[in-house]
């Protein structure tokens, strides 16, 4: 039976998915703080962690940090609200498995948890058999046909470059804001080259421990460390003949980017605790969120390093920059929701698409993934409806449109100001896609009627 610890500080939601989860098999507990999890989980086994973002104690990242010290292959899941996204998309790239955004619907929570246990399980599978393992290494897309493209000129662009770049060895940087899809490029790469008949490796290097990434990168012998009870096979070793790919490349120590120097100058990899060099033949791909050059100006990032890599570079545009996307990525998403949570949900309403359009999406794809299937499960009809939608996709936040001031070049007079702009802007883009329907607006704003007359007087908002 699986054991699932669900840490919150609000004793009705912890008690709400013990009794869920227990009625579907699983073994749950549950501890209100950070502090009590890490004492817990040093004692106890458990395979996956349902964690609160904002603890009385620990953030997300700051628990999720010491869970993966614990033990790697624990799967962590986030709990946050969507004002928090911004964040909770950072622990992705830290090792926790996906988020799930408050309201909390069970349903929701339990494909997650099954998804994340079926990865574990695929994963020590694979290690047993000398395969990529643990959550330093990631999920690998199934098929180049998961991929697909939008019709931006952006979107379009990228799949020239991989066109153009895939019949060659070359090695290729790839960046993009968290959840752009790097990965796939990188896997579309790999399948439309040489050497698509060979291993895809794909690391996750901002999961890998800083004193373990020598270990998954190049392997080790048995004995050469405490823990190390069997030789392992490194990253390169798996991939020899195919693809590596590293992801989140810029969160590699300085001593472990001296190490992979070597191995890109050399082709050839050294065990850790071993003394014998061998040969690989391995294409390398690296993906990053972050401004690698600006990382070399820092000293933070070797340049010649970064000169071995950048052979070619692919940049992918977030999901803002490129609406007329959306919609393209919107069906997709809805086909994989409609696979995974069993249902026949065939579009979307004609008010869903402008709203959708509008909002800044700031964890891209993956967000709207996850946006798109809690919508699918909400929905009752055929047609996914405004209501199956977050509130906050609804009603932009007093922080997107303080940014979009920024981004601008505009400088708010007071916070004030801003909040009161947010909420006229709000109004407007609802009355908007209500066709002026103030009942329906006001229900979608979850304010009383009275309350959105009185701001449109205010604001001076006439319909």
């Amino acid at each position: 039976m699986k054991k699932i610890l669900i840490v919150d500080d609000e004793p009705d939601i912890c008690l709400l998915l013990r009794k869920y989860f227990t009625k579907k098999g699983y073994e749950a507990f549950s501890q209100p703080n950070g502090e009590g999890a890490i004492k817990w989980l040093k004692s106890n086994e458990v395979d996956l962690v349902i964690c609160d973002f904002k603890l009385p104690d620990y953030t997300g990242l700051e628990i999720l940090q010491k869970i993966k010290i614990i033990s790697a292959k624990i799967q962590v899941i986030i709990i946050t609200g969507y004002s928090d996204v911004r964040v909770a998309v950072d622990a992705l790239k830290k090792g926790a498995y996906d988020y799930v955004t408050k309201p909390l619907y069970p349903d929701e929570i339990l494909v997650t948890v099954e998804q994340a246990l079926q990865f574990r399980h695929e994963a020590e599978a694979n290690s047993t058999a000398g395969k990529p393992a643990e959550n330093s290494v990631k999920k690998v897309v199934a098929s180049h046909s998961d991929f697909i493209s939008g019709t931006s000129h952006q979107a379009q662009a990228v799949l020239k470059h991989i066109d153009l770049i895939a019949a060659t060895d070359m090695s290729v940087v790839i960046e993009g804001e968290t959840g752009t899809g790097k990965e796939y490029v990188a896997r579309s790469i790999h399948e439309k080259s040489h050497r698509d008949q060979k291993p895809f490796v794909a690391v996750d290097c901002g999961a890998l421990p800083m004193e373990l990434a020598a270990s998954e990168l190049f392997g080790h012998l048995k004995g050469a460390f405490t823990g190390a009870i069997q030789d392992k096979k490194g990253c390169f070793e798996r991939a020899n003949g195919g693809t590596l790919f590293l992801d989140e490349i810029g969160n590699l120590s300085y001593e472990n980017q001296l190490n992979l120097l070597r191995v890109l100058q050399e082709r050839v990899v050294r065990k850790v605790g071993g003394a014998e060099e061998q040969s690989v033949d391995v294409r390398v791909l690296v993906a990053t969120n972050e401004n690698l050059r600006e990382k070399v100006k820092s000293g933070e990032f070797r340049e010649d390093i970064y000169f071995r890599l950048n052979e070619f570079k692919i940049e992918l545009s977030p999901l803002r920059e490129r609406p007329e996307d959306i919609e393209v990525f919107a069906q997709h998403f809805l086909s994989l929701a409609n696979q995974q949570l069993k249902k026949e949900v065939q579009g979307f309403s004609s008010d869903v698409i402008p709203i959708i359009r509008t909002y800044s999406w700031p964890g891209n794809l993956r967000e709207l993934k996850n946006v798109i299937k809690r919508g699918v499960l909400l929905c009752t009809s055929d047609t996914i409806g405004a209501e199956c939608l977050p509130q906050e996709i609804l009603t932009p936040s007093v922080q997107d449109e303080n940014m979009d001031m920024v981004f601008n070049g505009g400088i708010p007079s007071s916070l004030k100001a801003v909040t009161e702009q947010a909420e006229k802007q709000a109004i407007l883009l609802v009355l908007e896609k209500t066709n002026k329907n103030k009942s329906k607006t006001a229900e979608l704003l979850g304010v009383d009627r009275k309350t959105l007359y009185n701001k449109m007087r205010a604001y001076g908002i006439e319909v």
